[in-house]
């Protein structure tokens, strides 16, 4: 099965709370039980990531039987981010080691006025 494309907005200073679920053709959620999670926004495919997210550092969350995703990045951390475009995905890692991009796109960060 190929990633799914979602271009996703940052909003600089802003809790970013995003959530996939990953499902089957049929529509079923497919159960990640102990499976690990981790993305990454670079501007550019060869540059170096502006964000780093995992389960490992609690920023996302893994609802396994509901195949559920969720980006949970604290304001104070999108406070850090500049205004831009770039390029982000996805990766679901199996308990046995197997890694599916399931999804990606572009992002965009927009500046924060209120400060």
């Amino acid at each position: 099965m190929a990633a799914g494309v979602y271009d996703l907005v940052i909003e600089q200073g802003a809790t970013l709370n995003t959530t996939f679920t990953w499902k089957n053709p049929s529509g079923t959620a497919i159960n990640i039980t102990s499976y690990t999670a981790r993305a990454m926004f670079r501007p550019d495919y060869g540059s170096d990531p502006i964000l780093s997210l995992s389960t490992t550092d609690s920023t996302i969350a893994i609802t396994g039987a509901s195949g559920i995703v969720a980006f949970n990045v604290p304001a104070t951390t999108t406070a850090f981010l500049y205004a831009g475009t770039g390029v982000w995905d996805l990766e679901l890692v199996s308990p046995s080691g197997v890694v599916t991009r399931l999804i990606g796109g572009n992002y965009t960060v927009s500046n924060e006025v209120t400060r």
